[in-house]
């Protein structure tokens, strides 16, 4: 198999495992590798820590890859994550445009809300302009907040399987090629993963815990990108990448002193395991 090399977009906090501190390691692990567009640098996330530190890079951006054409440098896919304005999104639509090969995929992963809100300083117009960018991805990636967003249904956080349906048929009316919903649990200890994909719907569930840790839709996503990387089927990938995230939570649970992030990295091995098991049963 051809190496491949993807773009992923989106911002740097410096400290606090999350966005592309999250994203590089991530897909580097899974052998792919991984080029970075920075759409903003923070000292610090921006949950739990105070007097963080924030540069804008929007500007930086249409020069980046201006260069990069001049270079002839293009990609296999672009992943966008966390984006800090309707004025990146635009220019990222851009970017897909420009240095995504003719065959490369485009992969979003809508990161604007959280548990019934959405973030800090987004609002209805940001929301318009994310659908746009999900309306031209191949594969979508929000939770069900960013799902309820999007579609316009009061988030809920007890529901039945007739609610998860509408939402996602609504989510597939936006465009996208492909839905994979995450945080979907149909009773307290379980959560897991549904996908969309050529009007097929596919469930994968898995052990839920009761609180969470901050950047793990980020773990997430990298690791469904970079599995997807390697050949693998969506389903599969959307699966591996569950099974690693909850083995990261497992182990940052052990550290009671570890509010700020997620601790994926002792548990790179275990995802490498899961794509050669994985590769080695196609």
């Amino acid at each position: 198999m051809t190496d491949k090399r993807i773009l992923t977009i989106q911002d740097i906090s410096c400290v606090g495992q999350c966005s592309l501190t999250v994203a590089l390691p991530i897909i580097s692990a899974c052998g792919v590798e991984a080029s970075v567009l920075p759409s903003a640098v923070l000292s610090t996330h921006t949950s739990g820590f105070t007097g963080y530190t924030f540069r804008d890079l929007t500007e930086d951006i249409p020069s980046i890859v201006s260069h990069w054409e001049k270079e002839n440098i293009d990609f296999d896919a672009i992943y966008t994550g966390y984006l800090g304005s309707t004025k990146q999104i635009d220019y990222v639509i851009d970017v897909m445009n420009r240095v995504n090969k003719p065959t490369g995929l485009k992969i979003v992963d809508p990161a604007m809300a959280d548990h019934g809100e959405l973030y800090a300083g987004f609002d209805d117009t940001y929301v318009k302009a994310i659908m746009t960018l999900c309306s031209k991805a191949d594969i979508i990636i929000p939770n069900i907040t960013e799902a309820c967003f999007m579609t316009g249904m009061d988030f809920k956080t007890e529901y039945d399987r007739a609610y998860i349906d509408e939402l996602l048929s609504k989510l597939v009316a936006i465009g996208a090629g492909t839905v994979i919903l995450t945080g979907v649990g149909y009773q307290p200890e379980k959560t897991g993963v549904i996908v969309v994909e050529d009007g097929k719907e596919s469930y994968y569930e898995h052990k839920r815990f009761a609180e969470g840790c901050h950047g793990t839709g980020d773990v997430y996503a990298s690791a469904f990108v970079g599995a997807l990387m390697n050949g693998l089927s969506i389903y599969d990938a959307a699966r591996i990448a569950a099974d690693f995230t909850l083995a990261s939570i497992e182990h940052t649970k052990k550290d009671a002193d570890h509010w700020y992030g997620v601790k994926f990295e002792k548990m790179l091995p275990k995802l490498i395991d899961l794509l050669d098991e994985a590769q080695s049963s196609v």
